[in-house]
């Protein structure tokens, strides 16, 4: 078997599941828990395991679009829903711990701008970011970057 995705308007993900699952279709939100706050890990996005029609889900109430690859629904197989599947734990996705740094470490920017260049973390900034001292032109300059854009060095002992 395989999935759909389906595009939904903005925050009706469960409008949408709950009108899917009244014509019979099966339905996936994987959702993730921040502190206490409850959201979907793709905003506006959902699953729907491939049937014999799918312009009914096309023209549910909500749905912007199915993704498509020519002129049927994109496939996905169910082995990367399966994927996500094994990653929940009490019906939340779980996600990887962001690497944990410390003021000094040594780390590599991996994207972006200045990927490749080698800096010393400072510091968490605002939401998932991070401070980190870049060499520019002969001095260290302060920069914020998503935490997503660096990686921690390995720490060598002496």
């Amino acid at each position: 078997m395989t999935w759909w995705v389906v595009q939904t308007e903005a925050q009706r993900e469960h409008i949408v599941r709950v009108l899917l699952m009244r014509l019979r279709y099966e339905t996936y939100i994987p959702r993730i828990k921040h502190r206490s706050r409850i959201s979907p890990l793709f905003p506006s996005y959902l699953f729907v395991r491939s049937a014999d029609r799918w312009y009914p889900v096309r023209w549910t109430d909500h749905v912007v679009r199915v993704l498509m690859s020519g002129d049927q629904p994109a496939q996905l197989p169910e082995a990367a829903i399966t994927s996500i599947r094994k990653r929940e734990s009490g019906g939340f996705i779980r996600l990887p711990a962001p690497p944990q740094l410390r003021k000094g470490q040594h780390v590599r920017v991996i994207r972006g701008s200045f990927e490749g260049l080698l800096a010393v973390h400072q510091g968490m900034g605002s939401r998932e970011r991070v401070w980190v001292l870049l060499n520019l032109m002969g001095q260290q300059v302060p920069v914020e970057l998503p935490c997503r854009d660096i990686q921690p060095l390995p720490v060598v002992a002496h």
